[in-house]
């Protein structure tokens, strides 16, 4: 099965850094854009930050400058480097690919929009 395994969560307090990782199965041959989302308590799934299979990144302006995003496609891993965090910031993080393609009994297939079962970020006063 296709798998991607987020990791890095905690609680920090305001102003802290906390680095997000996101491992690939290892049977997946490559992958497509990723992203990582957010949803905190009561609200609806935030998106933000993305980044292509070629290093173009984008982010949601809440985090543009306090949060970088990067991958390395060779590991198959997702990271969200986090710095300045801020209470706001308190949410389950996800990981998600638009499109991975894996290794099924020899053959490669195609899956799309798979996610991470979210890790916990608490930022405290």
């Amino acid at each position: 099965q296709v798998q991607l395994v987020e990791s890095g969560g905690g609680v920090v307090q305001a102003g802290g850094s906390l680095k997000l990782s996101c491992a690939a199965s290892r049977s997946i041959f490559s992958i497509g854009a990723m992203n990582w989302y957010r949803q905190a308590p009561g609200n609806q799934r935030e998106l933000v930050a993305r980044i292509t299979s070629g290093g173009s990144t984008n982010y949601a302006d809440s985090v543009k400058g306090r949060f970088a995003i990067s991958r390395d496609n060779a590991q198959k891993t997702l990271y969200l480097q986090m710095n300045s965090l801020k209470h706001e910031d308190t949410a389950v993080y996800y990981c998600n690919a638009d499109r991975v393609t894996y290794y099924s009994n020899g053959i490669l297939r195609d899956e799309y929009d798979r996610w991470g079962q979210g890790t916990q970020v608490t930022v405290s006063s």
